[in-house]
């Protein structure tokens, strides 16, 4: 049975940790993206390597007390992208392998990162570059992942500029560093602003390769982050492909139910985003 699991921002960044762990914990999620990785303004990314794993090892187990499984890990975004020159890059690589680390703390198998972008998020001038500086990054992040037991998921981006975007283009990557600690982190919406349809994109990713998902919706343009059922994306069709490939992970959204000021609405719109989680795993 397909477990299913949200962003902590969603509730843990929305109530506290302990409150949002609580809350998501009775509307009946499973397991958790925890994506604090993504900011590396956070006050852990400054603590030594002590204060560093007493911080996420607290984490840990108060969701293991609550029965919650972190299932992914988001690894570090900047924007804009600043990835061009080594010094940069150096910086990113850093910060990543910390991430790394901390998802090892944490008890958790999977970290999430998308590709490096040394010519920014909206041009590709030179898609042989882009691809070497990646391969040579990952190359180094996934070996990272493998000394720690944690494989580094590669994500399908929403750029159309970027010639490393695409799920095709992704999986294409992730067969070309060939390694067991690199996989597909596939992103729902960033499938729709293609135009692509992400139950096309489970079937060429296939079960060997398809780690971890992102699950949201769009209206077919831009990267929304809208609940599932209220875009453009055909769900029934994404639900089947994920059982015709076999896929054994877990069905994590990357999207919250929108803040409202009523305590019963905001819960009736908390527990619905779950019942269409549910229903996407078929449960």
């Amino acid at each position: 049975m397909m477990k299913i699991g949200i962003e902590s921002g969603a509730y843990l960044g929305r109530y506290g940790f302990d409150a949002g762990l609580a809350r998501m914990k009775a509307h009946g999620y499973e397991c958790l993206d925890y994506q604090d990785f993504a900011n590396t303004d956070l006050p852990m990314f400054s603590m030594d390597a002590q204060g560093f794993e007493a911080y996420l090892t607290e984490h840990r187990k108060k969701l293991e007390d609550a029965g919650i499984e972190i299932t992914q890990t988001h690894g570090p975004w900047r924007w804009p992208p600043q990835d061009y020159t080594e010094e940069q890059r150096a910086e990113r690589f850093d910060k990543m392998a910390r991430s790394i680390v901390g998802t090892a703390i944490l008890g958790c198998k999977n970290f999430v990162i998308h590709p490096i972008m040394p010519f920014g998020d909206n041009q590709d001038p030179d898609p042989e570059k882009l691809w070497e500086m990646n391969y040579e990054f990952m190359g180094r992040l996934v070996e990272v992942g493998r000394q720690n037991d944690v494989v580094v998921c590669f994500e399908n981006m929403p750029m159309r500029a970027l010639s490393i975007s695409v799920p095709e283009a992704i999986l294409k990557f992730v067969k070309t560093i060939n390694s067991p600690y690199f996989k597909v982190c596939l992103d729902t919406g960033h499938c729709s602003v293609f135009g692509l349809s992400p139950a096309e994109a489970v079937r060429l990713t296939g079960k060997d390769y398809l780690q971890v998902l992102h699950v949201h919706d769009n209206d077919g343009r831009g990267d929304l982050h809208w609940l599932p059922y209220t875009g453009v994306i055909d769900w029934d069709d994404f639900s089947a492909a994920l059982d015709e490939i076999g896929y054994e992970g877990s069905l994590s959204l990357e999207t919250a139910a929108r803040k409202c000021d009523d305590p019963a609405e905001m819960e009736a719109r908390e527990k619905d985003l779950f019942l269409a989680a549910k229903k996407l795993a078929r449960r």
